[in-house]
């Protein structure tokens, strides 16, 4: 259920931040990101189940993906440097951006 994240601190009035990777595909290298895709797949699967990944799919016309992670920056790099994805011909990312979201599924929920 979606609903408005309630995280603001009385304290410090601080709001989640989290990480948007978006990524986009080259025609010209498909066999070889194909096949990289399903170790990449369980990989997001283990990161999903500890919590850092929120969520991640390819664009309708797969011309790319976007991934959302709830690590900080030194995280998201370590999380791409251990996954050969990242790094694979017709994989290219396009962006990484700081995200703030209002509404959404509650942390730990």
């Amino acid at each position: 259920m979606y609903q408005p994240i309630q995280t603001w601190s009385q304290r410090d009035r601080t709001v989640p931040r989290m990480l948007i990777l978006e990524l986009a595909f080259t025609a010209d290298a498909t066999p070889e990101r194909l096949a990289a895709r399903p170790a990449h797949r369980q990989r997001l699967t283990r990161l999903h189940a500890e919590g850092r990944l929120v969520a991640a799919g390819p664009f309708a016309d797969d011309s790319g993906a976007v991934l959302i992670f709830d690590v900080d920056r030194p995280g998201l790099e370590e999380i791409m440097a251990a996954d050969p994805y990242y790094g694979t011909p017709g994989v290219r990312v396009h962006g990484v951006r700081e995200w703030t979201p209002l509404v959404g599924p509650a942390r730990g929920a």
